[in-house]
């Protein structure tokens, strides 16, 4: 019988999920699984149960947010033979989930996992060290989501988090940066960036999804200039909402394999929203088809 190693985190989705734990174990043992749970206890151990344990599995599957996905991920990174990965998302935002086309509901999850389609999936790699799933970002917007009123997020959802950064613009850093990707070096003083391998972040900002494919080696790049009058900063916002980047002068999209940024002091970064560090000099490398996720439909 294959071995199958169920990592979850009982604090994500409002602690719904250990509610929810013999639906889906059940999920498991009906596909014909021999489970193993191992429910995480601080903050670091998906990635330290992924590395110590992920090769005695055939497949180890993840439950919580994006950050349990993340930790998971950067452990099975540290081996030479991975699992494929199921990941059940049970976070407050779950954006890599719109890429792997799940259906609602947990034990529908949970059927996915066991039985879904598995499909290579490229993973970003931070300054040779860290690992990412689908975005590394860096500068204005990190602080909003504690500042945002709730009735802009009700009606605007996570892009209220961008726009109220944007409303923010005067307070907003600024970082001189040379970026050089495969086609060529951008230059500017840049307000935010992202590197991503996704449909979207916070549910809109990326590129069009006809452009994104998560096992083709290339990475999706977005930068962001700061505006210098309102008529700009209204561009760039509309540019970001309609992913139409050819609407704006300050904000540029693009796909490659290798990126570096050089700044002349030190840049925080988050990695799948956690915190990166804050290198002056940044290298970000497509490691291709790294990891074999499981998809639904």
């Amino acid at each position: 019988m294959d071995k199958l190693l169920f990592i979850y985190n009982a604090q994500a989705g409002k602690g719904q999920v250990s509610t929810r734990l013999a639906g889906l174990l059940d999920a498991f043992v009906k596909a014909g699984w021999q489970v193993t749970v191992r429910p995480t206890q601080h903050k670091g151990d998906a990635a330290e149960t992924a590395a110590r344990l992920g090769d005695q599995f055939d497949r180890v599957v993840c439950c919580g947010g994006d950050g349990t996905l993340h930790e998971t991920v950067n452990g099975l990174m540290t081996l030479e033979r991975r699992p494929v990965l199921g990941y059940i998302p049970a976070g407050t935002t779950n954006d890599f989930a719109r890429n792997l086309k799940l259906p609602r509901g947990y034990d529908k999850r949970a059927a996915v996992a066991a039985a879904g389609v598995p499909r290579a999936c490229d993973i970003g790699r931070f300054n040779g060290e860290r690992h990412f799933v689908y975005v590394a970002a860096f500068g204005a917007f990190t602080d909003v989501a504690y500042d945002t009123p709730q009735p802009f997020k009700n009606m605007f959802g996570h892009f209220a988090y961008l726009l109220e950064g944007m409303m923010r613009l005067g307070s907003i850093e600024s970082y001189p940066l040379t970026v050089e990707h495969d086609d060529g070096v951008e230059e500017g003083e840049y307000i935010f960036g992202m590197v991503s391998n996704t449909v979207s972040v916070g549910g809109i900002i990326g590129l069009p999804a006809s452009e994104v494919a998560l096992d083709d080696g290339l990475m999706e790049v977005v930068l962001v200039q700061k505006p210098k009058s309102a008529l700009e900063l209204q561009a760039v916002i509309t540019a970001l909402m309609k992913q139409d980047f050819s609407a704006a002068d300050g904000v540029t999209g693009l796909h490659t394999a290798h990126l570096k940024v050089a700044s002349d002091r030190p840049l925080p970064w988050t990695l799948d929203g956690e915190y990166g560090g804050a290198p002056q000099v940044t290298e970000i490398d497509a490691c291709k088809q790294a990891v074999i996720i499981v998809y639904g439909e």
